[in-house]
């Protein structure tokens, strides 16, 4: 075996639990005119295809700014903009339905692909869209008319629901119909968001022309709280200079997945539509390719249970095999496993540590420690070492002492202070392995 198809096969293998996991699943796409004039979009097309195929169900909102952009300026129609929002007037209006419906048309068209030798080949995918948003004017804000330009009042979830029960993918655009027999031209972010809430969807995906979110640094955020992106969005706002200037794309991204995270929807992924595989790699891998907006943590610190055995066994042999760990037998693990608490990441575990209590002397034993090395530097040991003292706490335990070869100074540095062996357990004194030639180290508690 070759090692392009070791990785390959490796790959296939640990995504495994991410289709597992997604099978059957509603996710809600947007993207936007940008995205779809983008040369990477026939790959976004057969990365959609892709999830179809594995049973998530798909709902795909595309937006047509651009489009309508270069239709208003070839007919010489001037944009007018007002609180944010597009003034569509009846010429504008023509420019819209004739940008949606040439998008729709080339969006079924990408869908019936089927030539060999493609990822198309035999999928056979049904596209279905239609009249699902009900949507009446936004009316005159502030002295100005807005015209055509609607609000969205309702998404028909149960007929959505009925085709993607047919495995089909629907799609929906920027325009919405009401009880007159009117168009409106609506915000492609505000019809994504209320469908993801209306359909209860498990995940809306978001198209941008960035990665994600980053930091002051410039690093990628991959993960961040619904009340963070809420806090960024408030801090970019201030910063306008002229608060009736456009939006950028990020903030109207950012603010579009803080809506849907407080209105129900569990999680949403800024990823960039210009980036090969970006929708892959955010959904079938640990990390993704973007950043994640979640209402709470999806990294949590629990107590291990016997299916964590292996999980554990896996991250710890690396640090055995450096001997930084004592090397501990599948049956011994599963004999302590209640000893055990876990850092566990979308399912993986990233991180443990055992607490095994000498009530007679009120100690205990940290023993264990272990961060996968991906994910060092995010204070994940903090966060288990304040959860075992918190164990020895309630065990009525008065102080903590480890063992160890290589890690003195990250224990000496949290409050340990190195002591002799005489202060150890009369038990464990008894068991010291003088060949590895462990420090002996105790905190009070």
């Amino acid at each position: 075996m070759t090692d392009n198809t070791q990785q390959h096969v490796s790959w296939f293998r640990h995504s495994s639990p991410y289709i597992n996991a997604h099978r059957g699943k509603t996710f809600v796409l947007m993207l936007g005119g940008e995205a779809l004039a983008e040369p990477n979009f026939d790959n976004i097309v057969h990365d959609i295809a892709l999830l179809n195929s594995l049973g998530v169900r798909l709902v795909l909102v595309f937006g047509s700014r651009p489009q309508i952009e270069a239709r208003l300026e070839k007919q010489g129609i001037k944009t007018r903009l007002h609180h944010h929002q597009r003034v569509t007037d009846a010429q504008t209006l023509q420019c819209v339905v004739e940008a949606v419906g040439s998008l729709r048309c080339e969006l079924e068209a990408r869908f019936s692909m089927g030539l060999s030798n493609t990822p198309m080949h035999g999928a056979r995918i049904r596209v279905s869209s239609g009249n699902f948003i009900t949507a009446r004017p936004a009316g005159v804000v502030d002295g100005v008319d807005l015209k055509h330009t609607g609000e969205l009042r309702r998404v028909d979830h149960e007929a959505i629901r009925q085709l993607l029960n047919l495995n089909h993918i629907v799609l929906l655009s920027n325009l919405g119909y009401s009880p007159t027999g009117e168009l409106f031209n609506l915000s492609v972010e505000e019809v994504a968001t209320r469908t993801a809430t209306a359909l209860k969807a498990d995940k809306l995906i978001l198209f941008g022309s960035e990665n994600g979110i980053h930091d002051s640094r410039g690093d990628l955020r991959s993960e961040l709280l619904v009340a963070t992106a809420m806090r960024m969005v408030s801090q970019y706002l201030a910063k306008l200079d002229d608060p009736t200037a456009p939006h950028t794309e990020t903030s109207r991204l950012l603010q579009a997945a803080a809506d849907a995270c407080q209105s129900g929807v569990p999680r949403c992924h800024l990823i960039n539509f210009q980036q090969d595989g970006a929708l892959i790699e955010e959904l079938f891998t640990r990390d993704g390719s973007g950043t994640m907006v979640i209402r709470e943590s999806y990294e949590q610190v629990r107590v291990a249970g016997i299916e964590d055995v292996g999980g554990i066994l896996e991250l710890i042999a690396p640090l055995e095999a450096k001997g930084v760990l004592v090397r501990r037998s599948r049956e011994r693990l599963e004999a302590e496993i209640e000893r055990f608490t876990i850092v566990e990441r979308d399912g993986a575990i990233i991180g443990c540590a055992a607490l095994y209590p000498f009530l007679d002397e009120q100690v205990g034993e940290l023993a264990c420690v272990a961060i996968d090395s991906n994910y060092q530097g995010g204070q994940r040991g903090d966060m288990l070492l304040n959860t075992l003292e918190e164990q020895a706490r309630d065990m009525g335990l008065k102080s903590l002492f480890v063992l160890t070869t290589r890690t003195a100074h990250w224990f000496v540095e949290r409050g340990f202070r190195e002591t002799s062996l005489d202060e150890l357990p009369q038990e464990k004194k008894a068991l010291y392995n003088f060949q590895r030639n462990s420090k002996v180290f105790f905190k009070p508690l």
